[in-house]
C-alpha cells in the first residue's frame, strides 16, 4: 500500500511528469495546468474550477510532503503541483468570462488574457515578493511548497481580473 500511495504522490506532485522535464520545471508545470483548467472551465464552469483548485491544494500538500520525504530534498524543483494550483487561481477570471460569454468566446479575447495569466503568475512565482518570500523560507513541508504559489496565483489573479474587465468592456 505504501508503494502505491508514494506512486500516486509522485504522479500528482510532478503533475503527470511535467515537473521531470529537464529545464524550467516550474514553467512546464504551469503550462501543463492549462489544458486541465480549460477543460474544467468549458465543461463544468468556474465554480468547479474553484472547488478543484481547493481540492488539489490539499491533495498537493500531502503529495508534496510525501515526495519531499521520498526525495530527501527540501522543496525539490520537480514538484510542480503548486504551480498548477497557482496557475488555476490566475486563470479564474478567464473561466468566469468563458462562462459569461459562452462557447463563442473569441480567441483575440481569450489568448491575451491566458498569456497575461501565465506571465504574471510566473513572474510572481520567480520574483517572490512579500509574503511569498517569507512563506518560501519559513513554512516547511508541503504546506510551504503549496502556499507560496497560492499567493503568487492570487497576485496574478488581480492582474488577470483587471485585464479581463478592461477587455470585456471593449468586447461588449
Amino acid at each position: 500500500m505504501e508503494k502505491r500511495n508514494n506512486y500516486f504522490s509522485w504522479i500528482i506532485a510532478t503533475w503527470f511528469g511535467s515537473g521531470l522535464l529537464p529545464i524550467a520545471p516550474g514553467t512546464w508545470g504551469s503550462l501543463a495546468a492549462f489544458p486541465f483548467a480549460y477543460i474544467i472551465s468549458v465543461y463544468s464552469g468556474p465554480n468547479v474550477l474553484i472547488i478543484g483548485t481547493i481540492i488539489l491544494f490539499f491533495i498537493g500538500v500531502q503529495a508534496s510532503n510525501n515526495v519531499e520525504k521520498s526525495a530527501q530534498e527540501k522543496d525539490p524543483k520537480f514538484i510542480v503541483v503548486d504551480e498548477v494550483v497557482g496557475q488555476w487561481i490566475a486563470l479564474l477570471p478567464l473561466s468566469f468570462l468563458n462562462n459569461y460569454v459562452g462557447p463563442d468566446l473569441p480567441y483575440w479575447l481569450f489568448v491575451p488574457i491566458a498569456v497575461v495569466a501565465f506571465l504574471a503568475f510566473r513572474i510572481y512565482d520567480i520574483w517572490k515578493p512579500w509574503p511569498i518570500n517569507y512563506i518560501d523560507k519559513n513554512v516547511p513541508g508541503g504546506l510551504g511548497i503549496m502556499l507560496d504559489d497560492v499567493i503568487a496565483g492570487a497576485y496574478a489573479l488581480i492582474i488577470t481580473s483587471a485585464m479581463t474587465v478592461v477587455m470585456t468592456f471593449y468586447y461588449i
